[in-house]
């Protein structure tokens, strides 16, 4: 049997066992995260109103919250906190998508259609990172500064005294569950 015959074997073998596995899968219990949303949101609507459905991103928070070293309840948290799980949502100041990239930013980051979701996270995911890095890891200033900028955390040595920062810093770590944070 040839190299390629032996990985192909092994491949089979393997989709197989997947295949039995998820034949007996039981769905998890609801998890904090989604007890959370379900108090915070009306089922099936954003904070602004559109159709959304926030636990649908969870792969693709999962895979670049890992890629990027991330907590995936924080980049989820950042992400409902942000968009409410709407794909489409503008803020009034114009920042776009899932994790509301200002243009510029969204440029700076490589994302080029700030509406595709996977764009989007990952773009936002890559900008939390920088934060937390910037901050030594401080979840509280990376955070703030995600909302705030981090001229703004540079300038006031810490979370800025406005408060829509302050409800925002909160709500993220109420939702990744790390309110103790605070």
């Amino acid at each position: 049997m040839t190299g390629i015959e032996r990985v192909t074997d092994r491949i089979l073998r393997i989709e197989g066992r997947i295949g039995r596995l998820a034949q007996s899968f039981e769905p998890p219990a609801p998890s904090r995260f989604g007890e959370m949303l379900a108090r915070r949101l009306r089922p099936g609507k954003s904070p602004r109103g559109s159709a959304a459905n926030p636990t649908e991103w969870e792969p693709l928070i999962t895979r670049e919250a890992l890629n990027n070293r991330l907590d995936p309840a924080l980049l989820r948290a950042v992400m409902i906190a942000e968009s409410g799980g709407d794909p489409t949502a503008v803020s009034s100041a114009g920042a776009q998508g899932l994790m509301q990239l200002m243009p510029s930013t969204a440029a700076g980051l490589g994302v080029t259609d700030p509406f595709d979701p996977a764009q989007n996270v990952g773009g936002g995911a890559r900008f939390l990172r920088a934060m937390l890095d910037r901050y030594g890891g401080d979840v509280r200033r990376g955070v703030a500064a995600y909302n705030a900028g981090p001229g703004a955390v540079d300038r006031y040595g810490g979370i800025p005294p406005y408060d829509e920062t302050q409800a925002y810093v909160r709500r993220v770590l109420d939702l990744a569950g790390l309110d103790h944070l605070m």
